[in-house]
């Protein structure tokens, strides 16, 4: 089990394309963790963004009957993928990794992956 900065340093030295990432406590909009990111691209502004964007997602989930749950939610831009993958599991209710990467030097597939295989070994 990897503990938060492991996890995280992890997840921006091994994936491909990794420009940022963040844990986040999607209660709270709070980052509990960051690295990477930089002065032009501030890890926790995104990271209270992008708790609206997951609440938004489990409202409307929600108004529209939906039981399934969010694996990740994918934001792609112009020259960056947003990707947000919500934590299962016991110890990462109401968590989520959020992943910036470079469009130009990411495999899209393989990011998600990743990122799928190192939140397994997250403990919180």
């Amino acid at each position: 089990m990897a503990n938060t900065e492991t996890t995280l340093k992890e997840a921006l030295t091994s994936i491909e394309g990794a420009t940022g990432v963040a844990l986040v406590d999607y209660t709270t909009g709070m980052a509990l963790g960051t690295m990477g990111g930089g002065k032009s691209f501030d890890l926790n502004v995104a990271a209270a963004g992008n708790t609206d964007v997951v609440r938004a997602k489990m409202r409307t989930m929600e108004h529209l009957g939906l039981k399934g749950e969010i694996e990740d939610i994918l934001i792609t831009l112009s020259d960056q993928y947003h990707l947000i993958r919500l934590l299962s599991g016991r110890s990462g209710n109401g968590l989520f990794l959020y992943l910036v990467l470079d469009a130009k030097r990411s495999n899209l597939a393989m990011a998600r992956h990743q990122l799928r295989r190192i939140e397994q070994d997250l403990e919180v």
